[in-house]
């Protein structure tokens, strides 16, 4: 029987480190993550920050053209809008002009891992009637480059259309 020399050894340590660390995630990839996370982050806490001081453009601001928003519930306004273009004049647009004072966010909480951000905020706006609106929103963003191509949302639907339902949509 042969005894391994001490070169031989070192080697084989060497190689199973070198295997033993491409199998499993290390500091470089966690670092790369926690990059990307705090990247998008500070792209949607600005973009919420903007919107609050009374900018409209936010979807325009962290939403890629071709992202797919979902709207999940039972309601009329649940449902699936393929484009940007498509969500903000299928779903965004016929609320906002139902609206006299539209919606600002009130409060957020923000949380990432990875690629996607968990967003959680109240927002609060007056409709034509005179009415308050209040809801809660939580939003899934899956992000790439800084703005989200995934968005599944979720809201007091009911609170949402009462007020789609309650006024007319105004006249051209």
């Amino acid at each position: 029987m042969r005894i391994p020399t001490l070169r031989v050894t070192r080697a084989a340590t060497l190689a199973g480190a070198l295997l033993l660390g491409a199998l499993l995630p290390g500091p470089a990839l966690a670092n790369a993550s926690s990059d990307v996370e705090a990247r998008n982050k500070q792209a949607v806490t600005e973009a919420f920050d903007r919107w609050a001081a009374g900018s409209t453009t936010f979807f325009r601001d962290i939403l890629m053209p071709d992202v797919v928003w979902t709207i999940k519930g039972s309601g009329p306004s649940a449902g699936v809008y393929h484009g940007l273009d498509s969500f903000v004049s299928e779903a965004v647009q016929p609320f906002v002009s139902r609206l006299s004072a539209p919606v600002r966010p009130v409060s957020k909480q923000i949380w990432a891992d990875g690629d996607h951000l968990i967003i959680q905020w109240d927002g609060a706006g007056v409709a034509r009637d005179g009415q308050p609106y209040r809801n809660s929103y939580a939003w899934i963003f899956h992000m790439r480059d800084g703005k989200a191509f995934e968005v599944t949302a979720y809201l007091d639907l009911p609170a949402y259309d009462a007020v789609l339902q309650r006024i007319p949509a105004p006249t051209q």
